[in-house]
């Protein structure tokens, strides 16, 4: 079988490579992403304290180390077996929207704009964030200004921008101060007028995309999220909830704590990153993996505007209702991440809004004390690629003894590789290898925003090894770029 290779992927969080395996006649056969890294974290916790936890998982990656850092502080509140400081909770919760307006913003003004304002043709050189700045300066800026935003939000509350240790097992370890407060709602009106103003320019570009959002991961699957008890969009708390690919809710009311009864995890020999499956229905196998029997699903942004009724602010509701017609039941391109990432910008930016309002979050009581009540504990929460997971176990000294994580990413893993093969089966042809073919078959990745470690290509000329071997180990074509 005649294979291409694209390594390394760029504009991601990390390094992969992506395979697309051709038969005799160049039609695309089968595609493949593969993760090329190996982090270890799971293994190297073991022995550790737990409390120092939340500071040590939160370096796991410097584009969104608030998720784990405030996912592994939850699951210390269940070892110490508290409910923390209802000011503490707002605090985590405002610190969990920062995170997602500033994660969000990177990935579609820094990694995705460059292909939707500049063309998935365009030469690789200049599409990139020096590209739309050149291109689009006001919007390239905007772009940065809502970024910072949020990363003002998480450095005015941890005391930095990148793994703050603020968050801890019990609560937080300082108060929002008046001033702190004030800086931020003075930042608010800029920053719902960028994101405002993205919104009405992707929905302009959508008439010019109407192949790829046909095309990029458009497939009946699963979507996972927590809703509130009353289903509205959530973050921080809630429950667990499954719906369908026609909206219909498979599951509900889930706890984290019995997640290995619906989630499976599958290893496959040809990357480092897990597979997890909605266990009821099984693990999809190449016949099955994109039916409606199929237990592959798909969580962040687009996961999360699928499962929840509303999101309960006035504008993102407003938004939420024109995204939906974008689809029947649920909204299933994976193309749509971008639009659902830039509505969960605006909604953050309202729910900030309210909470920085809330009397409770000056208060300076801010954390319960106890010692080691439960071996065992999860904590969920959501990340701005999905829904993530930590599951400790300590001993009586609370020294850790296992760990294992579920990382958004992972459990889109099924979904990016059936995306990558519908894309190369539509836009890749032959022997002739183009650029904007390959392009987007990254594309599609780059629409899951995929976290893989802790580097971003970001920026200039990318390396790129793409190669079309034959059965016999021929090259038949071959593009290399430095």
């Amino acid at each position: 079988m005649k294979k291409i290779v694209i390594d390394p992927v760029t504009r991601i969080e990390g390094h992969a490579k992506i395979s697309i395996y051709l038969d005799d006649d160049g039609q695309v056969n089968d595609a493949r992403f593969h993760v090329t890294e190996f982090r270890g974290f799971e293994k190297f916790c073991v022995g550790r304290p737990f409390p120092e936890m939340p500071g040590i998982t939160a370096r796991i990656c410097g584009i969104c180390p608030v998720s784990h850092l405030l996912a592994s502080a939850k699951t210390g509140d269940q070892i110490l077996s508290v409910t923390i400081p209802k000011a503490a909770t707002k605090l985590r919760r405002l610190m969990n929207l920062g995170q997602i307006v500033q994660s969000h913003a990177l990935s579609f003004f820094h990694l995705s704009a460059p292909d939707l304002l500049l063309g998935m043709d365009s030469e690789p050189a200049n599409r990139n964030v020096f590209g739309l700045i050149a291109s689009d300066p006001e919007l390239a800026r905007g772009g940065i200004r809502l970024r910072q935003f949020g990363q003002e939000i998480i450095e005015l509350l941890g005391g930095k921008k990148v793994h703050p240790s603020w968050a801890v097992p019990g609560g937080v370890s300082d108060p929002l101060t008046e001033e702190n407060r004030t800086h931020i709602q003075q930042r608010i009106p800029e920053a719902k007028t960028t994101v405002l103003n993205a919104i009405d320019l992707f929905k302009g570009l959508l008439k010019d995309y109407e192949k790829e959002a046909q095309t990029f991961g458009n497939f009946p699957s699963l979507f996972m999220g927590l809703v509130t008890s009353e289903g509205l969009w959530e973050t921080y708390e809630g429950h667990i909830r499954f719906v369908d690919s026609a909206g219909n809710i498979v599951a509900d009311k889930l706890d984290a704590a019995n997640y290995h009864q619906f989630i499976g995890e599958a290893v496959q020999p040809d990357s480092y990153l897990k597979s997890p499956y909605y266990r009821p229905l099984g693990y999809p196998d190449t016949s099955d993996h994109c039916s409606l029997e199929s237990g592959m699903y798909r969580v962040g942004p687009l996961a999360r505007l699928n499962v929840c009724s509303h999101i309960g602010t006035p504008l993102a509701d407003k938004e939420l209702k024109e995204f939906r017609s974008h689809g029947t039941g649920t909204v299933k391109s994976s193309f749509f991440y971008h639009y659902a990432r830039l509505i969960e910008i605006l909604a953050c930016i309202e729910h900030i809004e309210i909470l920085l309002d809330d009397p409770d979050i000056l208060s300076t009581r801010l954390r319960a004390e106890a010692g080691i009540n439960q071996l065992e504990a999860v904590g969920v929460s959501e990340a701005p690629r999905g829904t993530l997971f930590h599951h400790y176990k300590v001993d009586e000294n609370g020294l850790m003894e296992k760990v294992n994580l579920i990382i958004a990413t992972g459990q889109n893993n099924l979904a990016m590789n059936r995306t990558v093969a519908q894309i190369a089966r539509h836009f890749v042809q032959g022997n002739d290898i183009k650029q904007g073919m390959l392009n987007r078959v990254e594309a599609g990745i780059r629409a899951f925003d995929p976290c893989l470690s802790c580097s971003t290509h970001a920026v200039g000329q990318m390396p790129l090894l793409i190669e079309l071997v034959a059965k016999d180990g021929t090259v038949v074509n071959q593009i290399c770029r430095n």
